[in-house]
């Protein structure tokens, strides 16, 4: 089965769809076939690829019984990588997509129709700890949490890991933190240089993989891709997802996951 990683953050602003987009490429790339999910009530993920808010059905058709998921699972270009949109969804339907997508077991039953067929699903929630991230948290294995380098984050953080730790005891048991990342890092700005100082003495779980604040991140939202597929010199960024998703499969491995490797492997000879 896959492992079930939502991404989650009590505020907005912390780059959360930038990090899960950019993750699911780089896992993808690395060889390990991923879904992202999309359950924003905003659709951030189609925003984020230049796609109207109209273009893709996707969860909320499927949550309707207009589509089935083989018909809202969209595989992108890259092979090892695809999408289950949030849908096409008015905005003054979000209350009801909330409710319903809470209220169901939809998400449960997406992951056992799909389970099977990748390494790694990963789910970008909204922000806030309202019913669709409970809801996400509730059938995932593993729960990362972007931390924006500036200080009400940073306050902030102690909310999330609180919900986590309820979730764990009363609903999941299976679940666990993958890990706290640190993003729009600018280690030559004072604030942010000393919120890293205090993350890394205070807290438990951040991971070595920081994601620093750069315009490319922008641009790549402009032209609506990933950052590893801009035109021009590979960016330095996309070698950090790179580097990010190497260090998930390695917390993910020491927590029990499956990493889609034989444990056991024949002696080689190399001459």
């Amino acid at each position: 089965m896959a492992n079930v990683l939502s991404i989650v953050s009590s505020k907005g602003g912390t780059g959360k769809t930038t990090v899960a987009l950019n993750l699911a490429v780089a896992l993808a790339e690395g060889g390990d076939p991923t879904l992202l999910i999309d359950v924003d009530p905003l659709g951030a993920i189609g925003f984020s690829l230049a796609r109207s808010d109209t273009e893709w059905k996707g969860l909320a058709e499927y949550m309707m019984k207009q589509s089935t998921i083989a018909e809202a699972v969209i595989q992108t270009k890259l092979p090892g990588l695809s999408i289950l949109p949030r849908g096409r969804l008015d905005p003054l339907d979000v209350g009801v997509y909330e409710n319903l997508l809470h209220s169901s077991a939809a998400l449960r039953d997406v992951l056992a129709v799909v389970g099977g067929k990748y390494s790694y699903i990963i789910i970008d929630t909204p922000s806030g700890l309202g019913m669709i991230t409970r809801s996400a948290l509730s059938v995932s294995n593993f729960a990362l949490l972007p931390l924006q380098a500036e200080p009400l984050a940073l306050r902030a953080i102690s909310q999330t890991l609180r919900v986590l730790k309820h979730v764990k005891e009363n609903e999941n048991s299976g679940l666990e933190l993958l890990g706290i990342l640190a993003t729009m890092v600018q280690l030559t700005k004072d604030v942010s240089f000393n919120i890293m100082n205090t993350v890394w003495a205070s807290l438990s779980g951040v991971l070595e993989t920081y994601i620093p604040r750069a315009e490319i991140f922008s641009i790549a939202s402009e032209k609506g891709l990933p950052v590893a597929f801009l035109p021009g010199k590979y960016p330095p960024e996309a070698i950090r997802f790179e580097l990010l998703a190497t260090e998930i499969k390695s917390v993910v491995q020491g927590l029990g996951g499956a990493t889609g490797v034989e444990d056991e492997r024949p002696q080689r000879e190399l001459i």
